[in-house]
Order: structure tokens, then C-alpha cells, then sequence
């Protein structure tokens, strides 16, 4: 299995996912769930998932979009429970989250209707389990918050964050929020998740789907 390339970039996510589950095998997991956030995280956890000879399942958060920069998410929301906010960007933004109300009740729809499109309410339930929640990268950390803040309420036996690549102050601060943060990369020069990946395309629905069909990944239990 390939290493990280010599420009410190990986292949593409499966090849990110494969460096991460070197990290992750050999340990004494207890029932293990894989979860990729959905999208981009999903391909590097059906890697994980497939070294681990464990079930694979989709995570959804929306981020919540800066307003005119909707790159920049100022927190986000899942398909149930509040939205997380980053207080220092709301502070930055004079923003208010009564402002950002509506645009949080779209998020909150599409996550609902994603989690139905991906089957989310079928399959092991993260009760009792060790859950590894897996993503292509951490920028801000919104998104995988809020997932670790849905995630506590179905009362796993833990929750390890796990990412090929995060910024330094991203991973800090999510330590705070799982049992675990593994984080193979945390460049001081990070300045986007795509930066640290040669092919870094749009995950499509179509491909999750596969792979949740795939046996060697979403079919197991």
C-alpha cells in the first residue's frame, strides 16, 4: 500500500483513505461503524471500513454558509438537533443566528432528505459501538461538530475522529468534541483540503450508493 507522495499530497481520496486505515487497523475495536461524512468523506471511509471488515454507513451535515462567501461555513446543522456555530466567525460577521435561521432550516431539509437517500435509517445503529467517523479532510471543523454532536445522542462507545489531512487549529479544537482525533497530516501552511490532494472531483450520489451497495464495504453488518 502507497504512502503519501513525496509532494506531501494524496492520489486521490481512496488512496487517502488507505494511508488512514494503516493507522486505524490493528487496534482492539469494539463492534466497529464506519461513517463517512457525506460526500467527500464517504470514498476514504469505504477504504477504512473495508480494512476493518467493518459496516459502512453515511454521515450527513450541512454547513451553513457565510453570507456572499458560501465556502465558508460558519457552522452547521444535521437532519435533527440545533445548529453549532463558530462564535468567533458569527463575532467576524456581525451575525446573529436568528439571521441565519432560514438558511438553516434548508440545510436541516436537505440533510433529512440525503439521510433518506442514503438509506441512513437502515443498517447497525451506532449504539454500543465504536464509531469512526471519517472525512476527507477538516477546514473549519463544522460539519464534523455537528455530526460528533448527532453522533453522542445515540450513545456509541466512542467516537474517533478520523481525517487524512486537517488544519492545525481545526483538529485542536475538535479534540474538545470526539474521544479521539487522528489526523495523518496538519500542515501549518493548510489553506484548503483540496490543496492536499492530486484528483480531488465531486463525490456524486451515484457513487456513495455503490459504495454502501459494495459487499465489501456498506454490505456488511
Amino acid at each position: 500500500m502507497a504512502g503519501i507522495g513525496a509532494a506531501g499530497r494524496y492520489r486521490d481520496r481512496r488512496h487517502a483513505g488507505q494511508v488512514l486505515a494503516r493507522h486505524l487497523t490493528g487496534r482492539d475495536w469494539h463492534r466497529p461503524l464506519v461513517l463517512g461524512l457525506a460526500r467527500g468523506g464517504v470514498p476514504v471511509a469505504a477504504e477504512v471500513a473495508a480494512a476493518l471488515g467493518a459496516p459502512l454507513r453515511v454521515a450527513v451535515a450541512r454547513k451553513i454558509g457565510a453570507p456572499g462567501r458560501a465556502e465558508l461555513a460558519l457552522g452547521a446543522v444535521t437532519a435533527h438537533g440545533p445548529p453549532t456555530y463558530d462564535q468567533r466567525l458569527l463575532r467576524a460577521f456581525h451575525l446573529d443566528p436568528a439571521a441565519l435561521e432560514q438558511e438553516c432550516e434548508r440545510e436541516r431539509a436537505e440533510a433529512r432528505s440525503r439521510e433518506a437517500r442514503f438509506g441512513q435509517h437502515d443498517g447497525p445503529r451506532p449504539a454500543g459501538r465504536d464509531v469512526l467517523l471519517v472525512d476527507d479532510g477538516l477546514a473549519t471543523g463544522a460539519t464534523a461538530r455537528a455530526a460528533i454532536r448527532m453522533l453522542r445522542e445515540s450513545e456509541p462507545r466512542s467516537i474517533v475522529l478520523a481525517v487524512p489531512v486537517g488544519a492545525p487549529d481545526a483538529v485542536a479544537a475538535l479534540e474538545q468534541e470526539a474521544d479521539e482525533v487522528l489526523c495523518v497530516l496538519r500542515p501549518v501552511d493548510f489553506s484548503a483540503v483540496g490543496q492536499w490532494y492530486g484528483s480531488f472531483r465531486e463525490t456524486t450520489d451515484d457513487e456513495i450508493l455503490r459504495l454502501l451497495a459494495d459487499p465489501d464495504t456498506g454490505g456488511r453488518d
